[in-house]
């Protein structure tokens, strides 16, 4: 069984750092990439950053690039999300997802290919 458990969120204030982590089980990690995907209240779910399991490749969206960092720990088939210098605009659930390259995050986000999702974790941002 393929499971994702994502732990880390909270709320912070504008200015400070969380990590996410999402330990992942159940499929071959090398084979999958693993991306962080953000969803706030009323808008679309959009992809923030993602890394290759395989070769370590990483994308990130423009709105975190210089703040957030992605990693991979692929002994213990686990990718933490380091996020710095937060804005009330990071604010929403997010959710790691494991899902066939290559690092596309708008095929994954449409549904276009393979993905499995964790059940998301709370990041607030106040002001």
């Amino acid at each position: 069984e393929v499971q994702l458990v994502e732990s880390g969120g909270g709320l912070v204030q504008a200015g400070g750092s969380l990590r996410l982590s999402c330990a992942a089980s159940g499929f071959t990690f090398d084979d999958y990439a693993i991306g962080w995907f953000r969803q706030a209240p009323g808008k679309e779910r959009e992809g923030v950053s993602c890394i290759s399991s395989s070769d370590g490749s990483t994308y990130y969206a423009d709105s975190v690039k210089g703040r957030f960092t992605i990693s991979s720990d692929n002994a213990k088939n686990t990718v933490y999300l380091q996020m710095n210098s937060l804005k009330p605009g990071d604010t929403g659930v997010y959710y790691c997802a494991a899902f066939t390259p290559p690092l596309n995050v708008w095929a994954v986000v449409a549904g276009r290919v393979e993905c499995y999702w964790g059940q998301g974790t709370q990041v607030t941002v106040s002001s």
